[in-house]
């Protein structure tokens, strides 16, 4: 820590409650963040909060330097046609409605062989659950796209899309994840999580993959060497207290398996979400405050910093300018590019279609930090030092939808309208 670092930290310090005092002199002595400890920061307000923005931006450098990192990828959602219901989800559609659209195989293919030829090392790939779906599905279109693109990274598949497969198909998880990483795929994202608190799912998502079956997939899958992400979807109903419980239970799984390779926030998008828009869930907040993005990253880094090198501030949840902001509160990442996301950008997202590298890269040394390119599973691909810029045609596009497409035009269009399959 350079004497100015120490000094603001310090004086901070000197000004906090008692008890966030001795919590984060605990942390910054390297002592592990208790529950109980973990409730005093998750409830920090004003200067008490700006301490613990401090002390995790000390954590952020000791655990991970001064390099902020990010992936060029694509998102690929195949499907917006769900047999779930959950009230959180804007953009699920029944079978039965116009909107629902289906991508097939070659489609798939297209768009992550149109990323790869952009520069982009990884396809993330996540969809609804149709009904009537080949349990077979997802590894043969993991085979598909391995075949056509060898070298490309694929993040494909959240927990309840495997135990989906595997109960659609009738393998066990673990067949079924080997299957998967045998057809090519390279890791999963670990979401679906939202709240790791059985009770709040019942509420939010009643008939969602239950905690202890995600708990099952995520570890299943660490144990056969295929890493996953950790997420957590927060501003609805939960307290401060299920964020604590959520990152300890993250935190007692990253202790068994070192299975994954960031958390990541994720702040709901409340405008369209049926469970605020409509009324579906009492109580309800609409996302979540500006005060409690920065606290929960911040709790994140005090909590997991030593289990977990990577935190991500998300620029599709919080925009550019708060994701910025978030890499003074413990963040050392921003994503990825994205080209096209659907998913947050149907829930009433201003942000999903690209931001490029440059972009990112501007962002990043606005903060006073280090930009760096990096694969999917955080290998450094190339840093950029003063005055060296990506050279990325995706810094070319100059208006991304009608390059990509979106959301809105593809659910309007029919070109891709779901049929039984």
């Amino acid at each position: 820590m350079n004497t100015g670092d120490a000094g603001s930290l310090q004086a901070a310090l000197d000004r906090v409650s008692r008890d966030v005092r001795r919590v984060l002199a605990r942390a910054l002595d390297g002592r592990e963040v208790s529950v109980d400890d973990g409730l005093v920061l998750a409830r920090a307000t004003g200067r008490d909060l700006q301490a613990v923005a401090l002390a995790a931006d000390e954590m952020r450098r000791l655990q991970a330097g001064d390099v902020v990192t990010f992936v060029v990828n694509r998102n690929i959602n195949f499907t917006n046609v769900c047999i779930k219901h959950c009230t959180f989800c804007a953009f699920s559609r029944d079978h039965r409605e116009e909107e629902g659209y289906y991508l097939p195989v070659e489609e798939v293919v297209r768009r992550a062989a149109e990323a790869w030829e952009l520069g982009a090392t990884e396809v993330c790939i996540q969809a609804g659950l149709p009904p009537k779906l080949d349990g077979r599905y997802y590894i043969d279109l993991t085979r598909a796209l391995k075949t056509a693109l060898p070298g490309m990274h694929l993040h494909a598949f959240s927990p309840e899309e495997v135990l989906y497969g595997s109960v659609r198909s009738g393998l066990p998880i673990k067949d079924y994840l080997v299957e998967l990483k045998e057809a090519g795929l390279g890791t999963l994202p670990g979401t679906s999580a939202e709240i790791l608190d059985q009770e709040i799912r019942d509420t939010i998502a009643r008939g969602r993959i239950t905690v202890d079956q995600w708990v099952e997939v995520i570890t299943t899958a660490h144990a056969l060497g295929i890493r996953t992400t950790a997420t957590i979807m927060y501003g609805h109903v939960e307290t401060p207290a299920h964020w604590v419980r959520h990152m300890a239970l993250l935190r007692g799984i990253q202790k068994d398996t070192g299975g994954f390779t960031e958390f990541v926030p994720l702040s709901l998008i409340h405008s369209e979400a049926p469970m605020y828009a409509k009324g579906l869930v009492p109580g309800v907040r609409p996302g979540a405050t500006g005060v409690e993005v920065v606290r929960m990253h911040a709790l994140a880094r005090l909590m997991l910093g030593p289990t977990f090198r990577n935190i991500q501030a998300s620029w599709v949840k919080e925009g550019p300018k708060l994701a910025q902001t978030l890499l003074d509160a413990g963040a050392n990442d921003l994503g990825g590019t994205l080209i096209n996301e659907s998913i947050s950008t149907s829930a009433g997202a201003q942000y999903g279609q690209l931001v490029g590298p440059a972009e990112l890269c501007r962002l990043i040394r606005d903060a006073g930090r280090v930009p760096a390119r990096r694969d999917t599973l955080y290998a450094i691909v190339q840093t950029y030092n003063d005055g060296e810029d990506p050279e990325s045609p995706l810094d070319k596009i100059d208006d991304a939808e009608a390059r990509f497409g979106s959301y809105r035009r593809l659910i309007a269009s029919g070109e891709f309208r779901f049929r039984y399959r």
